[in-house]
């Protein structure tokens, strides 16, 4: 033992750490790739001495006297590392590359030796990824909100198969006819409208996400256009986007974000005269359900000079955002300066909205927004969102669910009698349990014009192998075995850009599928069921009370 409450490997055993790696000598063939693809390697190859007890029989203690005694052997093989620095993550890529089937990590049940020791250190204990545990055995509210109203005989049901959908929604500011022409008249401009996908890719950076894993969302988008007629958005998040891809055709599948670092905004601002194409729309983030009221932090280890160069800092340096715009600090402030602003960058041709967090003042910032026409929408994230970056106190302690939130919003529109005005984009853990359509669906009936996933995205479309049960969760440190989250050359490399946008593609088809398997049963084709609440039903009396919908058992 050190002193200071330090740790030493000598300390904790194998058995104390959460993830024991399991391997058969007999099987093994040394061929060194386990500990090759380990993201934090905890696992060596080499000549070890290995110490077993010697126990001689009953008759040769009594007659010679012989004592139990230590026998020393050396072996070549694979050792995990006790070191808490190297802590196994269980993220099982070992067990991928192995030819021989013979290594594997295993969750252990003791684990608050582990803990205590790491906290005696000072060290908090790296771990990421919404908590997302269930509210009950059956699920959280959005899974268990049910579709009740069923066309049958009183109005006929569709064929999903056959039928002719209309999956799209607006994103922009859709004023009544007059309202336009008087604004026409006075000022020689209407707010601009785009027809978008009802399902966006959620804000996830370059800088975050590795340049594999951001160019294969990006190759898939395009291809979900221009070859599948779908008109998919994905956001960028704070930090920017690569130059090429501002002064390319493709720019317009994109929704541009500019959070309150204003990380990467100079090479945009830049790259204002040479594009080609306007982005869809700009996403001005004032808060995210991750960690509401706190801004991003993009630790040094991603930050290499591609990121550095794109972002306007030195390499390797962290990257912290103010929790909120240093230039704005009232609702109307906000939109005088930013959002009008942005609308003069592109010559108003280009929708403008903020981005909060789920908050019991989620409503006085709707209200506000409603009595300016520039702004263009609302974007809501849930306490459910994020993925292995944010602060376990955040994640665990702060936030509002998006459902009762969205829901709130929406029905105040109604009472202001502009539900049909402006768009709410809701958020946050839509998909946590792989229902990523019925989610959505159930959001959208609840006053929702779209919805944003990100982390269902990148499990789904990269095959991330964290959990909520705490299975690697390392996305802040750049270390992530898939090479997702890694701005390591060596762990990105891993992952094809192509088979991300197969995926990409594959999940939006999916999700095509089954809301119009959702859509069918209502009745509906031609719109997408905004608000019709209805149709929905939870078995839980105090969540259909809060939400107004119906109460079944």
């Amino acid at each position: 033992m050190q002193s200071n409450g330090a740790i030493t490997p000598s300390t904790l055993s194998v058995k104390d750490l959460p993830w024991q790696i399991h391997w058969q000598k007999d099987k093994c063939t040394l061929c060194g790739r386990c500990t090759a693809v380990c993201p934090v390697h905890a696992i060596e190859l080499g000549v070890h001495r290995k110490r077993s007890l010697q126990i001689p029989a009953l008759g040769e203690i009594g007659l010679n006297k012989t004592a139990p005694s230590n026998v020393y052997e050396v072996y070549h093989g694979v050792r995990q590392r006790t070191d808490p620095a190297y802590a196994c993550v269980g993220c099982a890529t070992c067990s991928l590359v192995c030819p021989n089937d013979c290594i594997m990590p295993v969750r252990s049940d003791e684990m608050d030796k582990f803990r205590f020791h790491l906290n005696r250190g000072g060290q908090p204990r790296n771990r990421g990824g919404r908590r997302n545990v269930p509210d009950t055995a059956q699920g959280g509210v959005l899974d268990r909100i049910k579709f009740t109203r069923i066309s049958m005989l009183t109005d006929p049901a569709l064929d999903a198969g056959r039928h002719e959908f209309e999956l799209r929604t607006l994103l922009g500011r859709i004023l009544p006819p007059e309202e336009n022409l008087k604004l026409y008249q006075q000022q020689g401009w209407i707010p601009p409208v785009r027809e978008v996908y009802p399902l966006m890719i959620g804000s996830m950076s370059f800088g975050a996400l590795s340049p594999n894993m951001w160019e294969g969302l990006q190759m898939g988008v395009a291809y979900l256009n221009e070859e599948m007629g779908m008109p998919v958005r994905m956001a960028t998040g704070e930090g920017g986007c690569p130059p090429r891809l501002l002064r390319s055709r493709f720019l317009k599948y994109v929704i541009l974000q500019i959070a309150s670092g204003y990380f990467g905004w100079d090479e945009i601002i830049h790259a204002l005269p040479e594009m080609k194409e306007d982005p869809c729309a700009i996403e001005i983030k004032y808060g995210q359900g991750a960690k509401p009221g706190d801004g991003g932090l993009l630790m040094w280890y991603k930050v290499n000079k591609l990121i550095a160069a794109i972002r306007g800092v030195p390499p390797r340096v962290s990257l912290p955002s103010p929790p909120t715009h240093q230039t704005q600090y009232s609702i109307e402030e906000s939109v005088a300066k930013m959002i009008q602003s942005m609308y003069m960058a592109w010559g108003f041709r280009v929708p403008v909205y903020p981005k909060i967090s789920a908050s019991s003042t989620s409503l006085a910032v709707l209200n506000n927004l409603t009595r300016n026409p520039y702004a263009a929408g609302l974007g809501i994230d849930g306490e459910d969102g994020g993925t292995g970056a944010a602060y376990t106190v955040s994640m665990d302690h702060m936030g509002h669910p998006i459902a009762s939130s969205i829901r709130d919003c929406y029905l105040n529109l109604v009472k202001l009698g502009k539900q049909n005005e402006i768009p709410l984009i809701a958020g946050g853990g839509i998909g946590k349990n792989g229902k990523l359509a019925a989610n959505a669906a159930a959001l959208i009936m609840l006053g929702a014009s779209a919805v944003q996933s990100g982390k269902y995205i990148m499990q789904a479309a990269a095959g991330c192998v964290g959990s909520e049960a705490d299975r690697c969760n390392i996305c802040n440190i750049g270390l992530c075995p898939k090479g997702i989250t890694s701005q390591d050359p060596r762990l990105y490399r891993r992952l094809d850009p192509e088979k991300v946008a197969e995926r990409v593609v594959d999940v939006f088809v999916s999700f095509d599928v089954e809301l119009k398997k959702i859509m069918a049963p209502l009745g509906r084709s031609t719109s997408l069921p905004i608000g019709m609440s209805d149709a929905l039903a939870i078995s839980d009396k105090a969540a259909a009370d809060r939400l107004q919908i119906s109460y079944v058992v």
